[in-house]
């Protein structure tokens, strides 16, 4: 069974017909691939910024609780110091009236 030349012509045009069609096939899939990598990225850029958000408000709330404990700790400290010198006072007068 000897095959012409016509027919190996017309095998080789069906194949490069075939790998021109699945050529094509895989550039539109990349093009998709990249359309979805694309839409992803977007997606996680507004997920990071909502986490940034949220972690900006954690670190504002907890810096004004913070302050907010620091200023009590220096109130109880002058008080607990006025307490101090005026028992001390007490004892140097009670020492001195005797």
């Amino acid at each position: 069974m000897a095959v012409t030349l016509e027919e190996r012509v017309a095998y080789l045009e069906g194949r490069v017909e075939e790998q021109s069609r699945l050529g094509t096939e895989l550039r539109e899939m990349v093009a998709h691939l990249d359309q979805k990598v694309d839409r992803f990225r977007e997606e996680l850029m507004a997920q990071i910024r909502a986490v940034d958000q949220k972690v900006d408000r954690f670190r504002e709330e907890l810096s004004a609780q913070v302050q907010a404990l620091d200023q009590k700790m220096t109130r109880y400290f002058t008080w607990l110091i006025g307490l101090y010198i005026a028992g001390l006072l007490a004892i140097m007068a009670a020492l001195l009236g005797r």
